[in-house]
């Protein structure tokens, strides 16, 4: 799989280079493929996903070991610097970890740190004392509303990675953000909903929206699995049971549902069975599901890592993985962006991808260290 993600992604990376400043200059990067015009989709580098393009090439330099994905990674990666000093939007941390945060991973090098220091700073200015929360979207000066999605857990690890490296005030935030969203953001069955709107008086939700979800009753998928991963994360970077249990919970939620598919890859929304599967809720599951499934002993730990198996190897198959260039080379196709929305719905998505690629390392990560115990 690795060889042919290698491929498709050297191919990818040759169509987009000479598209990557559009026809006023401006900088971009591949986010998916319209199939309609037969085209690469390519947005700007302030994007919530354009961090996704360039961390699968380091995925596929670590993965590899070519120098070619190395080059082409840097030079992807480089362009986004600009968002460090983004504050209108949550999703630099996407944009910022999953590019320099893996190239200083991989380099072993402190060059991108002050970037990504400045960049969390930036993240933080959404921080509402009062509230304890990140805004997820809208500018930081309105007092009507405070909108906050469960998309925002992804953000807190550049948080905590800041936290760690100098700037502590980080990790009280990102702490303080996952702590409320545990409490607020879930039914009692561990179903998440996609939008909540809190009043910045009272503390109180006052809103809740469907989002892109198919209605504020069910779950959207990519919304549960990002909190899959989100609070398996904060419990690697915090050792705080409270987020351990939690991922465990939204876990169960989601691999018991009565809707989800024998091959375990979610329809775009729990509420939603029979129709489009969203490959990059299954990629992103998968992959917090294997990291899940180390930090819990026993059964349960096994039943994790089998039921991310069972997502990869449905992933990898000739169902989902691509052939040629029939999506402009990316690798997953049946993604769903936003189905309320009317946008990209069946469709490959950068993200898709790059989950996809982290799950598969995370995986044969953990075979290697298997076998070397057994030796």
């Amino acid at each position: 799989i690795f060889e042919k993600s290698a491929a498709h992604y050297r191919a990818l990376d040759a169509a987009a280079t000479p598209l990557m400043r559009d026809e006023r200059g401006k900088l971009r990067t591949p986010h998916g493929f319209n199939r309609e015009k037969g085209e690469l989709d390519m947005r700007s580098i302030f994007w919530w996903t354009a961090g996704h393009f360039p961390g699968s090439l380091w995925y596929l330099y670590e993965a590899t070991g070519d120098e070619f994905f190395r080059t082409r990674a840097t030079a992807w990666t480089e362009i986004l610097a600009p968002n460090a000093k983004v504050t209108d939007n949550h999703d630099i941390g996407f944009v910022m970890y999953c590019s320099f945060g893996n190239a200083r991973r991989l380099l072993n090098t402190d060059r991108y740190d002050a970037l990504l220091a400045e960049t969390a700073d930036s993240l933080s200015k959404r921080f509402h004392d009062g509230l304890g929360l990140i805004r997820s979207w809208g500018s930081i000066s309105n007092r009507s509303d405070f909108l906050v999605i469960p998309d925002s857990l992804m953000n807190l690890e550049l948080l905590e990675w800041a936290g760690k490296n100098g700037f502590t005030k980080a990790d009280a935030v990102a702490r303080s953000h996952a702590t409320k969203t545990l409490r607020c953001h879930f039914r009692q069955d561990g179903g998440t909903y996609h939008v909540l709107n809190y009043d910045q008086q009272t503390g109180r939700v006052k809103d809740i929206q469907q989002g892109q979800g198919a209605s504020c009753l069910t779950a959207w998928s990519r919304g549960q699995s990002w909190a899959i991963y989100g609070y398996t994360m904060m419990y690697r970077e915090t050792k705080d049971k409270s987020y351990l249990d939690f991922a465990r919970k939204v876990a169960d939620y989601a691999i018991g549902h009565p809707n989800m598919p024998a091959d375990g890859v979610p329809y775009w929304d729990y509420g939603a069975p029979g129709e489009e599967r969203d490959s990059s809720a299954g990629s992103c599951m998968a992959s917090a599901l294997i990291e899940l499934s180390q930090y819990v002993t026993g059964e349960e730990g096994e039943r994790y890592l089998a039921f991310a198996i069972r997502q990869l190897t449905a992933l990898a198959s000739p169902e989902y993985f691509s052939r040629g260039d029939e999506i402009g080379h990316f690798l997953l196709k049946h993604g769903v962006g936003n189905k309320p929305g009317g946008s990209e719905i069946d469709t490959p998505l950068d993200y898709g991808d790059y989950y996809f690629l982290e799950a598969l390392l995370r995986f044969r990560n953990l075979k290697a260290k298997s076998e070397m115990t057994e030796r």
